[in-house]
């Protein structure tokens, strides 16, 4: 895994070298725009809006429009001249109990890693947190823009997690949403049943994407199909619970989830899930399979 970015902490008179990795990972499917006559790929040029010619990357600078049409030109060195510290630097300014921290503010995490000489800090920084239950609020500069984000220990190394400025949340004042409403004493505490007959211990193994996996199988179909439309199945669209309903809606509810947590016991839990989830490992191999099938395929029609 490569460092995406290498600095210290700053806290007091305290400074870490540490270096940041992403601490997550997207596995998108991707697609290709085609032209639809050939499916022949299409690309995109860079190309200069007054005469349409192409532009090579090492001609390309950037700049700012500070009226319409009029640019400034900024270069790396303009950036660093903004804060050269702060460039360098996870400047933790505040210590927040992790409790009065709302998670909405929270939305990118990194993992951080000391770099030589700074294991014994790094260390008593995490395990400190920790038993306090503290996060570091701090700002940092990545590339060319200035972050808030909070300094948190999680499963054995610190984390840094970027963080909204308040200015960037847009609050929930021009959403309609219901103030009080009276909800009676039955609707409430079987709506209370309801909650504790699916609750769990968190276990995110047991979520993963079946979106991606039912897609991937769609586009296997297509290729086992050599590209023919396959006839869609219509789906039943959900309808929203009227007020009217809510009791017996409940009731059905709460049968069916007990209902179901019984069977679990006598049956091996999650057989389907697991198996489509012991699929996602295999959705890179299945796509090379596909293209290998799809060429297969497009030889045997030429031929014939």
């Amino acid at each position: 895994m490569r460092a995406i970015w290498k600095g210290s902490i700053s806290f007091g008179l305290v400074n870490i070298p540490i270096a940041l990795y992403p601490a997550t990972r997207k596995e998108e499917l991707k697609f290709r725009l085609l032209r639809k006559s050939d499916l022949s790929p299409v690309n995109y040029k860079r190309v200069a809006e007054k005469d349409g010619t192409e532009v090579p990357w090492d001609q390309i600078v950037k700049g700012y429009e500070y009226e319409k049409g009029k640019f400034v030109v900024l270069k790396d060195e303009d950036f660093e001249r903004v804060d050269l510290e702060a460039t360098q630097t996870v400047d933790i300014q505040d210590f927040v109990h992790v409790d009065e921290i709302d998670p909405i503010f929270f939305y990118k995490p990194y993992y951080l890693e000391p770099q030589k000489g700074g294991d014994k800090a790094y260390a008593l920084l995490r395990d400190a947190l920790k038993d306090s239950k503290k996060v570091g609020i701090a700002k940092v500069v990545i590339k060319t823009r200035q972050y808030l984000a909070g300094v948190k220990p999680e499963d054995g190394a610190l984390v840094l997690e970027l963080m909204h400025f308040a200015d960037e949340l847009a609050g929930t004042e021009k959403l309609h949403v219901p103030k009080k409403v009276e909800v009676g004493k039955r609707e409430m505490n079987m709506a209370k049943s309801l909650i504790e007959s699916m609750s769990a211990k968190w276990d995110p193994k047991k979520y993963h994407d079946e979106y991606r996996e039912a897609l991937m199988e769609v586009i296997e179909e297509k290729v086992e199909a050599g590209g023919k439309e396959i006839e869609q199945k219509p789906k039943a669209k959900p309808k929203p619970t009227k007020v009217i309903d809510l009791v017996s809606v409940l009731q059905q509810s709460l049968k069916e989830t007990q209902g179901a947590k019984k069977r679990s016991t006598m049956e091996p839990r999650g057989r389907e899930r697991h198996g489509r989830a012991a699929r996602t490992g295999e959705l890179a191999a299945a796509s090379e399979s596909m293209k290998r099938r799809a060429k297969h395929a497009h030889h045997e029609k030429k031929a014939a």
